[in-house]
């Protein structure tokens, strides 16, 4: 991913789009364990992240993730609420989140992605549990406008984070 936001002019966005991502994570176990966000948040794994956004942000590309989660939420989708302020906010991402009947008109693509100054598109594919199992780029415009018509839609329905609260 650095290669990919290295070479990025404007703007980086990301659509998420499932109730469960990573459950091996040691924040996300650590979590279900009972210690606190505000513990978690100082794990040092979070600062190589919040490092490479912030030196993006730094030179002007914007950084915007959505969410579109199930309701009542999942209990990993309540880590990653918790966790947001210092994992994402931090590091100078905007992040929103749309509970899932409010996109039940939009058309998504079949997967989470990422996308490049709304062209070139990285998708992310995730087995049953929610862990990282490939990717695969695409710079089709076709998709290029697909994936960024999609995820503007949901952007422009979603709460900012300060504003949403998880059911």
């Amino acid at each position: 991913m650095a290669e990919l936001f290295a070479k990025t002019r404007h703007s980086v966005t990301h659509l998420e789009m499932r109730d469960t991502y990573g459950t091996s994570s040691l924040g996300y176990q650590a979590w279900r364990k009972g210690v606190p966000i505000e513990e978690i948040a100082r794990y040092d794994y979070l600062k190589p992240w919040v490092e490479l956004v912030a030196g993006h942000v730094a030179r002007g590309v914007s950084f915007r993730r959505a969410r579109i989660i199930s309701e009542p939420v999942s209990d990993y989708i309540r880590y990653e609420y918790g966790i947001t302020p210092a994992a994402n906010l931090v590091a100078g991402e905007r992040v929103r989140w749309l509970p899932r009947p409010q996109a039940r008109d939009i058309a998504l693509p079949g997967c989470d992605f990422w996308q490049f100054d709304g062209g070139l598109v990285r998708f992310v594919f995730q087995d049953g549990d929610g862990e990282k199992v490939g990717n695969d780029l695409s710079d089709d415009p076709a998709v290029a406008e697909l994936c960024s018509s999609a995820f503007e839609a949901v952007w422009s329905r979603a709460l900012d984070h300060q504003e949403y609260k998880p059911a």
